[in-house]
């Protein structure tokens, strides 16, 4: 693994002062507390929640209560917020304010699924202009001294670009920083990600930080984007799957002290237990944390010499002693794979056309009939 050094580089959002410009990007099912705290064992940064649904918290599902607890060792505590209706995520933000559920929020414009794009949340909400600006006013006011952040997309297509717009007015509004994946939802995860947008927002937004967001697979590339776009930082996502120490060589490329990693496939498979033994612990079941773990098993082992055999039982297991048998299998002295480990993972798939509400591309304004289709976007079950 070749790693790139940049100059130390800290960020501040709002009071919080972090001691490297890192940020983890919220991800569905796979940054709850377990994942979290795996992550910070390597790494420094800020590490955001899975999205939370606004109108479960204000209900107080069971679910999303226990989405948004945090260990005790986790600080800063970090939530992404999402919804559609400004008073129902001002709520959600002053519940979390007054019962001290986080020192940071972050509100979600960016996701591209269809449940939620189809109803206007998500990467759709932003060419509602009005809707958005009053959505990040009223939630930095609920917020008070809690910094609130946004995370957006560049638009809904090529056609239809907002970032520009919303970073002003989510700047105006208050917020202490703006992160955008550079990537519009008709792109969903495709293609590559257009860094230089980033640079633009950068250009555009003068008095809070800009993040950047998309295609870091490795510290070189947060590097790269922040010596070619300006951005005051970087948020990870897909590139952490099966790669949490990934924050620990983030680390080292800015300034900070880490431990220097090297992934053997013993290095990797100690990793893959000890996030299976955090999601046993997170869930309080055994067979619940081993089967979530599951879904990692081929990012954790990508392109390193585990066999089929192997494979299926790590994704078949349920329990920590099946999990150790089949680990105690490799060999542990196999050593880093180079160019077969690296690059992309997670989700890409193709371009298409965003799933969105009837006529809504005709106007930059919310018109009265959709208000009420719209509360359908707050789907009952966190992390969607």
């Amino acid at each position: 693994m070749t790693l790139a050094t940049a100059s130390a580089r800290t960020l501040n959002i709002g009071p919080i002062a972090l001691d490297v410009p890192v940020v983890l990007a919220p991800m569905a099912g796979i940054t709850n507390t377990a994942f979290r705290r795996l992550c910070r064992e390597y790494g420094a940064g800020l590490y955001v929640s899975e999205m939370i649904t606004s109108r479960a918290l204000v209900e107080r599902n069971e679910t999303t209560m226990r989405l948004i607890r945090h260990h005790e060792s986790e600080t800063p505590r970090s939530i992404q917020l999402y919804g559609v209706d400004p008073h129902t995520i001002s709520e959600a933000v002053r519940i979390i304010v007054a019962e001290d559920h986080a020192d940071h929020i972050d509100l979600n414009f960016g996701c591209p699924v269809p449940k939620v794009t189809r109803k206007g949340g998500g990467a759709a909400l932003p060419w509602k202009s009005s809707l958005f600006s009053q959505i990040v006013t009223q939630a930095v006011k609920a917020a008070g001294d809690i910094p609130l952040t946004v995370k957006m997309r560049k638009g809904i297509d090529p056609d239809h670009l907002t970032f520009l717009d919303a970073g002003r007015a989510a700047e105006d509004a208050g917020v202490a920083s703006i992160a955008l994946h550079a990537r519009t939802a008709s792109e969903f995860y495709s293609g590559h990600a257009d860094w230089n947008a980033i640079g633009e927002l950068k250009q555009a937004v003068t008095s809070v930080p800009v993040l950047g967001n998309g295609d870091i697979w490795s510290a070189d590339d947060a590097v790269r984007m922040m010596e070619q776009t300006d951005c005051d930082g970087v948020v990870v996502g897909r590139g952490c799957l099966g790669r949490p120490w990934l924050f620990g060589e983030l680390a080292a490329a800015f300034g900070a002290e880490s431990h220097p990693v090297d992934a053997t496939l013993g290095f990797v498979a100690d990793a893959f237990r000890r996030h299976a033994e955090l999601l046993v612990e997170f869930f309080e079941n055994e067979d619940r944390g081993c089967r979530d773990v599951r879904k990692h098993v081929a990012w954790y082992f990508k392109g390193y010499p585990v066999g089929g055999d192997i494979r299926t039982g790590l994704a078949t297991a349920s329990s920590l002693a099946e999990i150790d048998d089949l680990l105690g299998q490799l060999d542990h002295s196999a050593p880093y794979p180079g160019a077969d480990a690296e690059g992309q993972r997670g989700r890409s798939g193709r371009p298409k056309r965003p799933a969105l509400p009837d006529k809504w591309l005709e106007s930059r304004e919310l018109a009265a009939s959709a208000s009420e289709m719209m509360r359908g976007a707050e789907i009952e079950n966190s992390g969607g």
